[in-house]
């Protein structure tokens, strides 16, 4: 399986203890993948609560609230909620299947028929009032519903859950979260970003992508939604790709120094030779003449070892001072040649 797949198949096991947060992890299943269906009255009364994910069609007497999703986990984490919240019977089908590159997907439908377990469900997550209007329009859920700090992770759990992927941490760092409205992008990162994550948003194909880039914040909202082992998993991949970026950054400057060291040697025999072949080296200062034939000798010594050769021994900076002259009488030899 994919890292995305992983970490939900972790979400889907994870029940949420208190009656509330599994009230809001419902209410965030039905924002982003449930769809209304049933009666024209059923229709006329509750079709703008189903705008965000679909439309209400058919004819029959009666409304049903359902998710199709070829996700199994999200299939049966609605129906295990809908059972533990309201105690309701769900309905679960398979309704079809797909060609995905060269596999069949399944189709997966799980829905809560009858227009009293409906509207008893919506009145309950806070989409209509008494009257049956919609009291959630451009928002994905009743800001009553998720008071509470764990009431909002249920809720960020259950839309990613629904409508959520994250990238694989090996090759890149991605968390999204895609939504049908600027609105509704806004009001999840809002409660995003009240754990302290810095989430952006940023509009593709008609809809808006609730999104983080950085390992350390997908880390946290890893945490946001106490998908933990997933957590541990990326934190590893993470740590590896430090140590990698780090060994890659000290064998670099490493071939900088050594190919910086080889150039100047280069220069300086090139220069050595110059002298040689113009005026002789006995032309040269005792200690430069010793320093160029050392040089000479051992074309591949660095300065410290170079200096180690001398007699009396010299410092890697004497040295350095010493070939600067030699570099300087060559230059002078060679204007003067000009």
């Amino acid at each position: 399986m994919s890292f995305s797949a992983d970490v939900k198949a972790e979400l889907v096991r994870y029940e949420s203890k208190g009656r509330h947060c599994r009230i809001a992890e419902l209410a965030a299943v039905i924002a982003f993948a449930g769809r209304l269906t049933g009666s024209q009255e059923c229709a006329e009364r509750l079709a703008d609560s189903a705008e965000h994910a679909g439309r209400l069609t058919g004819s029959q007497g009666h409304a049903a609230l359902q998710v199709d999703t070829e996700n199994n986990g999200l299939a049966r984490k609605f129906l295990t909620l809908v059972r533990q919240v309201f105690g309701f019977e769900v309905e679960l089908e398979v309704v079809g299947s797909v060609s995905r590159r060269g596999n069949r997907q399944r189709n997966y439908r799980v829905q809560v028929c009858g227009s009293e377990k409906v509207e008893k469900m919506l009145h309950t997550l806070r989409m209509i009032d008494d009257n049956g209007r919609v009291t959630v329009k451009d928002e994905l859920v009743n800001g009553l519903l998720v008071q509470r700090n764990c009431c909002q992770r249920a809720f960020i759990r259950g839309a990613f859950l629904s409508a959520g992927s994250i990238s694989d941490p090996g090759k890149s760092y991605h968390f999204e979260i895609v939504c049908a409205s600027a609105g509704k992008a806004g009001q999840l990162q809002s409660m995003i970003n009240s754990f302290g994550v810095d989430s952006k948003v940023v509009e593709r194909k008609r809809h808006y992508v609730v999104y983080l880039k950085e390992g350390s914040q997908i880390v946290d909202i890893l945490n946001v939604m106490e998908a933990h082992k997933a957590l541990l998993d990326l934190e590893n991949v993470r740590i590896l790709k430090n140590m990698r970026n780090n060994v890659n950054r000290q064998v670099n400057c490493e071939t900088a120094n050594i190919n910086k060291t080889v150039n100047a040697a280069v220069r300086q025999i090139e220069d050595i030779q110059y002298i040689k072949e113009r005026i002789g080296l006995e032309k040269l200062p005792a200690n430069l003449r010793e320093t160029a034939q050392m040089r000479l000798e051992y074309p591949e010594a660095s300065l410290l070892e170079l200096g180690s050769y001398l007699t009396p021994p010299v410092g890697k900076s004497g040295v350095n001072h010493r070939l600067r002259k030699i570099s300087k009488v060559a230059e002078n030899l060679k204007t003067k040649g000009d």
